[in-house]
């Protein structure tokens, strides 16, 4: 009879193992968070996000279907307010969500008190946290160790699996920091603008020269005195490219640069093209170095 019970527990404990894996739901926001998630879950479960690929989050409108996901979810990742504004009355007080912002482990950067950017029919004061940590590998490793303390918290079952998975995570982002360095070392000084100020964790990283961006927020219109002072600093040949997203039109970007030798190069912040799974975040780190590289050379 005992052994008969003890056949019983076993059976159980397998099965609600097996239950907790099949189970438990991780959703995310923006495709980039969600390829660092994927790599923390990796063979325990499977992580979705909630955003289109290269859809921008700073605009971005919650559909019936999205909500539903949030609720059903065993745990709901995201930046944090700073950046989906329109998930903050959703998410507030959520206790199996997980903002990152909210957390001291990660080093985050923080934009200029006094920035005032003119947007033609307004000023817009520009401040507090800088969200976009995906674009720093080192916010990214960071991001990661709270992230998989959220997973173990609420799936303490996989314990073992999801501290593995963070200390691959942390030795491939490591080893692509250092080629990486190496790669865009001879480039380092090179001068250039980005179409929205959201790459400064990868540019501090890297020492990358950042003349300036043509606006703060993508869904903003950079205003006319940004135009005139980007175009003056492109004619006197202060910077060899101008980088655009394949989220916005590069209309205002054309316009800017027209008459002079300055290349237009593409950086994809949203990592529209990267396949999801393993390698995922390392290849879009990558990526993003050879967009700056091949445009500075």
């Amino acid at each position: 009879m005992r052994r008969f019970t003890l056949w019983c527990s076993a059976i159980a404990l397998a099965f609600s193992t097996t239950v907790s894996a099949k189970d438990f739901t991780v959703v995310t926001t923006v495709k980039p968070l969600n390829l660092i998630v994927q790599e923390l879950v990796e063979g325990v479960t499977t992580s979705e996000s909630i955003l289109p690929p290269g859809t921008s989050p700073h605009d971005y409108a919650l559909r019936p279907s999205d909500v539903k996901k949030i609720q059903d979810a065993d745990l709901v990742i995201w930046v944090g307010p700073e950046l989906e504004r329109f998930l903050t009355k959703l998410l507030t007080d959520k206790e199996n969500s997980l903002a990152i912002t909210l957390s001291h482990s990660v080093d985050f950067r923080h934009y200029d008190h006094d920035e005032v950017i003119d947007h033609g029919d307004h000023k817009h004061s520009h401040d507090g946290i800088d969200p976009h940590l995906w674009l720093g590998p080192k916010q990214a490793i960071q991001a990661a160790n709270v992230i998989t303390s959220a997973l173990v918290k609420h799936d303490p079952l996989h314990k073992n699996e999801y501290e593995a998975n963070l200390s691959q995570f942390t030795a491939e982002v490591e080893e692509a920091i250092l080629a990486l360095e190496n790669k865009l070392k001879p480039v380092a000084n090179h001068g250039y603008f980005v179409f929205h100020d959201g790459y400064g964790y990868f540019e501090e990283q890297f020492g990358l020269n950042n003349l300036g961006h043509f606006t703060v927020e993508p869904d903003r219109r950079p205003g006319a005195k940004t135009l005139i002072s980007i175009r003056r600093t492109l004619q006197d040949q202060q910077a060899s490219c101008v980088f655009s997203e394949p989220q916005f039109s590069p209309s205002v970007i054309n316009s800017v640069i027209n008459g002079t030798e300055v290349k237009i190069g593409t950086l994809d912040p949203m990592a529209t093209n990267i396949a999801e799974g393993k390698g995922g975040y390392v290849q879009f780190l990558e990526e993003l170095g050879e967009s700056f590289s091949k445009c500075l050379k």
